[in-house]
């Protein structure tokens, strides 16, 4: 068993309740201790017996692969991010150029899944930062956002990990993150609300003032849209 019967039940009694215990993902000290290949056999295995007790019949041509497709779409794509070694380096340069204001990268596609559900998140996140020396290559911030989200994940986790790796890779703490995402497990199950989205943030340094914060919040809102 994996619990004991009173964590059990006061796990039972959280219900849908939206909640999470820290900034870093919960891993197991022993989680890398086997290999991706051997993951994906266990997990195999344990998804066959999920469908069959379901009452699919694993031997219909449509579905007998399917088993073994989920495990692998689990280590090596929906929960990639786990592994540390799928990190992405961080690519940082001098701000040789001096440049000191904002800059803003808006509408970096999220695709996630909740730890409660294990159901979608999808959505957009935009990301800030005043470089104070540093710059970083724009295509390492969407790779950064890719990671983390590529685990089990709760939003208000996400956006804290991306600010905190951002952090850590300008050693600046002037960096932001704002999330707007649907959860599938309010959409698809339970309340069923379609139309509903969550939004999450995290500001620090000098994005915590008032009028950096407002500068950052507006320029999200500019339509960059560009036409044919």
């Amino acid at each position: 068993m994996f619990e004991g019967k009173s964590d059990k039940v006061s796990m039972e009694g959280l219900g849908d309740d939206h909640l999470f215990t820290s900034a870093k993902t919960p891993l197991r000290d022993d989680a890398f201790d086997i290999s991706d290949d051997e993951k994906i056999q266990a997990i195999e295995e344990d998804i066959a017996h999920i469908l069959h007790k379901l009452g699919m019949d694993l031997t219909d041509d449509s579905i007998k692969g399917t088993p073994k497709r989920v495990a692998k779409m689990f280590v090596k794509e929906l929960f990639g991010g786990l592994n540390p070694k799928r990190k992405p380096k961080p690519s940082t340069f001098e701000n040789n150029y001096k440049y000191g204001e904002m800059l803003v990268e808006k509408n970096i596609t999220v695709y996630s899944t909740c730890e409660h559900h294990l159901l979608p998140i999808v959505g957009k996140a935009h990301i800030a930062y005043i470089s104070s020396g540093k710059v970083i290559g724009l295509s390492k911030m969407n790779r950064i956002v890719d990671y983390f989200a590529k685990r089990p994940q709760v939003q208000e986790r996400l956006t804290m990990q991306i600010v905190q790796e951002l952090q850590k890779a300008l050693d600046t703490d002037d960096v932001a993150c704002v999330i707007d995402a649907k959860h599938l497990c309010v959409n698809s199950r339970g309340i069923r609300d379609v139309a509903s989205s969550t939004v999450t943030s995290e500001f620090g340094g000098k994005f915590k003032e008032e009028a950096t914060k407002r500068e950052f919040l507006d320029y999200i809102k500019l339509d960059t849209e560009f036409g044919d």
